[in-house]
């Protein structure tokens, strides 16, 4: 539960976009999270309010310039998969996570503007139309996104066979699971021909196990599956090799690091489909034949970086390979819930009496729990959970040490403050939660802190969320639409009506549109307000070096026809409040000489770490994801 950054909410690129990774440059759009150019309005004061807002259909818009605008790129998203049985794994989570940015920044990119103030049908990133200048003499400019170079130092799951890291007689299918032996027959026993993945396997995962369908044994069924290091020969079957380990069909034998097998299990030919596993936490690997467990093959696999690999010897032989993107034979799944189950139990049974001085564990649980309640500001939750601690323990007879003082609650005066502080910004209600702030907490705003920036930036925040809600706002009119020869097309459509629906009166007519004239005025004067706010806001802090990024997540909103659906739509998200109430919050204990975390919390981010510690080299804690597993 680690406390975000001075903006990190706000600053983060990794929130989902509502736009498709597959959708064309080429294709002029219809989604309202377009980035456009038209004509913007004007104030007294000189501040441009975006065309785009309440404007209309965005796709009408570039329909009638001729050109489409980029929203996506073809192909992003392509080639990210998650095996059924790592689906809870924390590294594949963090996969994810990495992977859904990388796609929010190429989404991200915007286009160039062209001399007359369009956008250019030509390029696909560029910066943004600026707002002009306001009566403040200042300027805003969106920047466009970088995607990301990589996985931010992310381990990726073998996905293909390498195209490159192969032998020459192997030939690789254009999906990359399929591997055909194209060369001359490997006379010599020595010989072979092998390939690796494009990635090596990582041992955050704890278990991992992928399969082998052979369409085709060749002649004489030699074919090896196993795993081999980045540098190990491609000129031999795997398991020939120093560091290399493989199971061969044409005998049943394994082999590990040498050229001399030994019996393992049966023999396997054309239709059969073979897996490999390795287990990191116990340092063996196995496999598997069309879904069968054969045991153990090998040992003390410790500290070990290898790729999954096959290798071939004959004309003609043939295989296809998953490597989780499709259901596997072997019920792999159950292994890895065994496994889970078997850590659970360990942890579950652990005393942790040495730990603190209550009398039992539920106690020390209820402690900290109190505690947390307390720390945060849940004044009336944390008066409602002693009163029931103390009711279980009456009922109970248990020792009274194991009930919480109900009268620190009450003595904790700024307990109260503080909630209500909390509940002001939860609300939305930025301006209320500044006022207390600074009527019983003033050192904390003192000197442009870094909390009283985020609380101004969150307050920007919620008038464009205001305001983007004014669009929801005006009420729906059917279109008058006129067919080929100028009438009406409800005319022509009278006759399937039912004779006695309903229909719109003149004066409903001229209700509907004063209705949607008292919304439009005051959508564009709080939209005024709002870029006034925001101008103010950026001349306020532009000697602060870290609030730049925050204001080019704000700002960028504005170049939406509607920002509830733009690719920085979380910042609208009411869920965004929390890190800001937890801050402040954090902020005000610093300030009285508490801590800035809860017991509960300080013990969460400690758990995190260990865990994160034991599962670098395939430990325990690679099977175990805390909050999935002891949160929910």
């Amino acid at each position: 539960m680690s406390r975000p950054g001075t903006f990190s909410h706000l600053a983060t690129p990794n929130a989902p976009s509502p736009l498709h990774p597959h959708e064309q440059h080429s294709t002029p759009s219809t989604r309202g999270s377009q980035q456009i150019s038209g004509s913007d309005m004007q104030t007294d004061d000189s501040v441009k309010i975006p065309g785009s807002w309440g404007k209309g259909n965005v796709g009408n818009y570039s329909g009638r310039h001729g050109f489409g605008l980029p929203y996506g790129m073809a192909g992003i998203g392509d080639g990210f998969f998650v095996p059924s049985y790592l689906r809870r794994s924390r590294h594949i989570e963090r996969l994810r996570v990495a992977h859904e940015a990388k796609i929010a920044a190429h989404r991200d990119i915007p286009t160039h503007k062209t001399g007359n103030g369009q956008l250019s049908s030509r390029s696909s990133s560029a910066s943004l139309p600026k707002l002009a200048p306001s009566h403040r003499g200042m300027t805003y400019e969106v920047i466009e996104h970088q995607p990301p170079e990589d996985n931010g130092g992310l381990k990726p799951l073998p996905s293909r066979w390498h195209e490159v890291d192969k032998n020459n007689a192997m030939e690789i299918g254009m999906d990359g699971l399929e591997v055909r032996f194209v060369g001359g027959i490997k006379l010599h026993d020595n010989e072979g021909a092998a390939t690796r993945t494009d990635h090596p396997i990582p041992t955050q995962c704890g278990i991992y196990y992928y399969e082998v369908t052979i369409t085709s044994k060749g002649k004489d069924g030699l074919i090896g599956i196993g795993f081999s290091g980045p540098k190990v020969s491609l000129e031999r079957l795997p398991g020939w090799e120093p560091d290399s380990w493989g199971w061969h069909g044409d005998d049943g034998n394994t082999f590990c690091c040498q050229q001399i097998g030994k019996g393992y299990g049966p023999t396997y030919t054309t239709g059969d489909v073979i897996g490999c596993g390795i287990n990191f936490l116990t340092g063996c690997a196995f496999f598997t034949k069309n879904g069968v467990f054969q045991g153990t093959a090998f040992r003390d696999l410790k500290n070990v970086e290898v790729h999954p690999s096959v290798g071939m010897k004959r004309p003609q032989a043939q295989l296809t390979t998953n490597f989780g993107q499709r259901p596997f034979v072997f019920d792999i799944d159950g292994m890895i819930r065994s496994e889970r189950t078997t850590i659970q139990d360990a942890i579950n049974t652990t005393n942790i009496a040495s730990l603190h001085s209550f009398a039992d564990e539920n106690a020390f649980l209820k402690e900290l729990v109190a505690q947390f309640l307390a720390h945060d500001g849940f004044v009336e939750t944390a008066k409602a959970f002693a009163g029931e601690v103390q009711r279980e323990s009456g009922a109970l007879q248990i020792d009274r040490n194991a009930q919480i003082d109900e009268s620190t609650l009450e003595e904790d005066l700024d307990a109260s403050n503080r909630q209500q502080i909390r509940a002001a910004i939860m609300d939305g209600d930025i301006d209320k939660a500044l006022k207390r702030t600074h009527a019983f907490y003033p050192q904390v705003l003192q000197g442009h802190s870094p909390v009283y920036f985020r609380l101004r930036c969150q307050k920007f925040v919620e008038m464009i969320r205001q305001t983007a809600e004014l669009l929801g706002d005006v009420p729906a009119k059917p279109a008058k639409a006129m067919d080929g020869n100028g009438f009406s097309s409800a005319a022509n459509d009278q006759v399937d009506m039912d004779v006695d629906d309903p229909k719109p009166e003149a004066e409903d007519w001229d209700k509907m549109e004063m209705e949607e004239s008292d919304i439009s005025v005051k959508y564009h004067e709080l939209l005024e307000e709002t870029l006034h706010y925001g101008q103010a806001l950026k001349s306020e802090f532009q000697d602060d070096p870290n609030a730049d990024g925050a204001f080019k997540e704000i700002f960028s909103l504005f170049m939406y026809e509607d920002p509830r659906k733009s690719p920085q739509a979380h910042l609208l998200d009411r869920a965004s409040r929390v890190p800001v109430a937890e801050e402040l919050n954090s902020a005000i204990l610093v300030s009285l000489g508490k801590s800035s975390s809860a017991a509960l919390e300080i013990l969460y981010q400690q758990t995190e770490v260990l865990v994160d510690s034991i599962s670098e080299d395939g430990g325990a804690g690679a099977l175990i994801n805390v909050p999935n597993d002891f949160l929910r």
